[in-house]
């Protein structure tokens, strides 16, 4: 693979790294207000950043191979460049000069799979960006203009989510996060348990997929019921007099936030699982963003020796599935899971063991 030095011929002023992130709980919950818990992932996207030597940004990505000259009056780009380029403008409007710059993205973070290799870039670009320039903005001001790239320059009506677990996670532990208010706290695993996460080989992508549409179907509901968000509503009851499908997504997103306020209290692992197999349940025939890849690969999860649970995470339409298992069982549950999904005709593969 090339590095920043022969792509440009020069050596680089800065790098940094952000990594990935799995979702265990509250999955489409944080565009509704409401409570996630995400980790980080082993895998990092890495960016070097120099100075550029004429008026013009020069962006190459290793993985792609590809090289984006960009005008810095350009309005609109595609691919990486997009990402890379919205967290410049987005440093720009709140009143930071940005120079033309060079930079060299490099990444391990699987692409398609839900584990927010978009995210991973934007974080590692403002961080980057952050050092070059001496940007006095902290890691939750920098998860809020990953954000807002992501939505003005990529077209994804995001939540907060990915960028802020990007941004603060880490792989010891699991982020809680109340998306509202920005209030955080730091948990441990489930005693005895670790996770293994298997693509499902099925990819997917955000702007294309159901996922605007799913956000507009909650703003939908949450003023059908008179409420800022659904993040308001903590009876699932009280959902009953909306229309057919706007009461299943509003359902989803109310059950998913209290199963992630039952695991603030402290739960077993067992419970844990339980909890995972429920929001599986609930995104597949309430939220609808399951395939039947997903569903099939999630089903050889639970039905293996020394797994307390499985779901899909990240947006769905495709990409990966989490599951928790017994400490130390993590390579032999996947090897196992893996062999028996592919042996079906899939082409999964391991991302996190």
């Amino acid at each position: 693979m090339m590095d920043y030095k022969q792509i440009f011929n020069a050596a680089p002023d800065v790098q940094a790294s952000a990594p990935g992130r799995v979702n265990l709980l509250g999955e489409h919950t944080d565009y509704n207000d409401g409570f996630v818990l995400p980790t980080a992932i082993p895998q990092q996207t890495t960016v070097h950043i120099g100075y550029s030597p004429n008026d013009r940004h020069h962006f190459y990505s290793a993985n792609l191979e590809e090289w984006v000259d960009v005008n810095p009056e350009e309005t609109e780009l595609k691919g990486f460049a997009k990402y890379v380029y919205g967290c410049i403008r987005v440093v720009e409007t709140i009143g930071y000069s940005v120079p033309p710059v060079n930079i060299f993205v490099s990444s391990s973070v699987p692409i398609g799979s839900g584990l927010s290799s978009s995210a991973a870039l934007e974080v590692a670009t403002l961080r980057g960006l952050r050092s070059l320039l001496g940007l006095p903005f902290d890691d939750v001001k920098l998860a809020q203009l990953g954000q807002q790239a992501e939505i003005q320059y990529a077209g994804v009506s995001c939540g907060i989510l990915d960028q802020m677990a990007c941004s603060l996670a880490d792989t010891e532990h699991m982020l809680f996060l109340d998306t509202r208010t920005l209030k955080r706290q730091i948990l441990p695993f489930p005693t005895g348990a670790e996770i293994v996460v298997i693509d499902s080989g099925v990819a997917r992508s955000l702007a294309s997929s159901g996922y605007n549409q799913r956000r507009s179907e909650c703003e939908a509901a949450a003023q059908q019921l008179g409420v800022r968000a659904l993040r308001d509503v903590s009876d699932p009851q009280a959902v009953s007099q909306l229309p057919n499908l706007l009461r299943k997504r509003a359902r989803h997103v109310i059950t998913e936030n209290n199963r992630v306020l039952q695991v603030l209290s402290g739960v077993s692992a067992e419970v844990f699982g339980q909890l995972m197999n429920a929001s599986h349940a609930s995104l597949r025939d309430d939220y609808e963003v399951s395939i039947p890849a997903l569903d099939e690969l999630v089903d050889i999860f639970q039905n293996m020796p020394d797994v307390f649970g499985a779901r899909l995470t990240g947006a769905g339409f495709g990409g990966a599935c989490v599951a928790l298992v017994t400490a130390g069982k993590a390579k032999a549950v996947s090897k196992q899971v893996l062999t028996k999904y592919n042996q079906a005709g899939h082409k999964g593969h391991i991302l996190v063991d």
